[in-house]
């Protein structure tokens, strides 16, 4: 039987050790890096059964490692590595297209469990599409949020949360939360300089 074969991401070396020698005694293979943009590269690049990322890194976010390994391959599920996870921030990261969030410190148990179960739930999830379907809806929210300052901080603090009432794919949602005005406009057209304010205070 082929070994699954895991990419981890985080910026501690402590818990990429650790990662890896409880997931090699479960006849996994995995590899590791400590930078979110080399953790790209490699998800991209190369053919891994499921990539663990940490959601606070100094380079880059883990959603933006989520976002960019999601619209390289939909498929792949990612698991997000949180030191501050709450009920509503798992909760978060679920709605914008992450299989499991794994909250630190975790127990050999919960690791394997997550990760088993991420891999499980893969072969029955459908993948979300990663190009933009609901500009109309996008331009709302653009609109209101230059419009209503409350409203642009509302959804800085809340994030999907504060998203709810408009019909939107995860990827939509995690391409507005980290502001990548370049995707917004290979499918819109150049965005209003006010548009690209608000996407600046995202990023």
């Amino acid at each position: 039987m082929n070994k699954k074969k895991v990419l981890v991401v985080d910026d501690e070396q402590i818990v990429l050790d650790s990662v890896r020698r409880i997931l090699s005694a479960e006849n996994f293979e995995v590899e590791t890096t400590l930078n979110g943009q080399e953790g790209i590269r490699r998800a991209q690049n190369n053919t891994y059964d499921l990539v663990l990322s940490d959601v606070r890194m100094p380079d880059i976010s883990g959603k933006i490692v989520l976002r960019e390994v999601k619209r390289a391959k939909p498929l792949l599920p990612v698991v997000i590595i949180s030191g501050y996870a709450t009920v509503q921030s798992a909760i978060q990261c679920m709605r914008l297209g992450a299989s499991h969030v794994l909250e630190k410190p975790f127990t050999p148990e919960e690791l394997i469990q997550v990760v088993n179960s991420a891999l499980d739930k893969s072969d029955r999830v459908n993948p979300d599409e990663q190009g933009l379907i609901h500009e109309e809806e996008i331009r709302k929210i653009l609109n209101r949020a230059t419009r209503n300052p409350q409203f642009a901080q509302e959804i800085i603090d809340k994030e999907a949360l504060a998203l709810e009432e408009y019909n939107l794919t995860a990827t939509e949602k995690l391409a507005l939360l980290t502001g990548d005005v370049a995707w917004f406009e290979q499918y819109m057209g150049e965005l209003e300089p006010k548009h690209k304010k608000f996407f600046g205070l995202m990023a």
